[in-house]
């Protein structure tokens, strides 16, 4: 059995190994929106009834995902139900994920039985494309966590004609889409072998909420949504989704307040060493010899980050007050990045 992958937002780790309470971190490990949509209250009959898939969800996830009328949509407990369910839908075969990217998809894929290979960014983007014919399934993380990497829809269209001409899909993860839809593919999940899926964990800030969606070929979505069965995603759940995917106010003030957030960060860490950094609007990546280093040096101080060894590497999620922007920045004078 492979061992399963670690993530970022572990700080009850952070608290046994520090010996620092959990009032006095700042996790920045993770690339979750610290500003999040502002839940409303549920209904008391939401709570009491099971959820019932006629509500008009299906509606709300077509439009976020612009996706057309021959595309199966379903909502899913977070992206990773999907991610999980997916590589059970398929006999064993050679399939590509990006690496480095998040494992959970080269784990799960692996797990099921099939021959899984990493795909480098630098593959991604050159002009040789054989690795491609060797492959029966990719999967793309767009843009890519951690490196914030972005494939041009039409590339990845392209690929995906060149892979579904054999029987071959693409999955496609848009965890982190929702800043920059104008690189979105939601817009083709009709098409036979492509599946996308999102989740309101990232630009929403509901990771708690497990809450996502999948959007793609009805041959595949139809079967994931059988694996999944009834309820797999709550009532209240539900009734969140419905609500904050028709907030289009909410959707571009966020988009326009994180962009200009990742640009503050990305200058933040230049002004300290740590120049060069890659991301998306909810956070920046920056590789580093030293990167366990300046990691530990910020934990010290209760500042928790992202590392990464394979290449050594740091992510860096956003603060959320002035305060913490502050206490961020001196940490980094701190820290002994130089």
């Amino acid at each position: 059995m492979n061992p399963p992958p670690e993530h970022g937002g572990r700080l009850r780790a952070a608290v046994r190994k520090w010996g620092m309470p959990p009032e006095r971190w700042l996790d920045l490990s993770t690339g979750i929106n610290p500003r999040s949509w502002p839940v409303p209250a549920i209904p008391e009959d939401v709570w009491r009834r099971l959820p019932e898939p006629d509500d008009s969800l299906d509606t709300c996830i077509r439009q976020w995902f612009g996706a057309p009328g021959s595309a199966a949509c379903v909502p899913v407990a977070g992206s990773q139900a999907a991610i999980k369910a997916l590589p059970r839908l398929r006999s064993p075969c050679q399939v590509g994920v990006p690496s480095p990217g998040y494992e959970e998809h080269g784990h799960c894929w692996l797990s099921a039985g099939h021959k899984v290979r990493g795909i480098t960014g630098e593959q991604l983007v050159a002009e040789d494309e054989s690795w491609l014919d060797e492959l029966d399934v990719l999967v793309l993380i767009n843009p890519n966590n951690p490196t914030g990497q972005f494939i041009e829809p039409h590339r990845l269209l392209s690929w995906h004609d060149r892979l579904q001409r054999r029987g071959g899909w693409i999955i496609v993860d848009e965890a982190f889409m929702d800043a920059t839809p104008e690189f979105s593919v939601g817009f083709a999940t009709g098409q036979p072998g492509l599946v996308v899926m999102r989740s309101l964990g990232k630009f929403f800030g509901l990771a708690g909420l497990r809450a996502g969606a999948v959007s793609g070929d009805p041959d595949i979505v139809g079967p994931l949504d059988g694996v999944l069965g009834p309820w797999s995603v709550s009532g209240p759940a539900r009734y969140i989704m419905s609500q904050v995917l028709v907030d289009h106010q909410w959707r571009a003030a966020t988009a326009e307040r994180l962009h200009s957030e990742s640009r503050r960060l990305s200058e933040c860490l230049s002004r300290h060493g740590l120049d060069g950094s890659t991301g998306t609007a909810l956070f920046r990546y920056v590789r580093h010899s030293r990167a366990g280093d300046i990691a530990a040096g910020l934990a010290r101080q209760g500042i928790l980050v992202r590392e990464l060894a394979k290449p050594a590497a740091l992510r860096f999620g956003l603060p959320g007050s002035e305060p913490e922007w502050t206490r961020f920045d001196q940490a980094l004078y701190l820290s002994d990045v130089y």
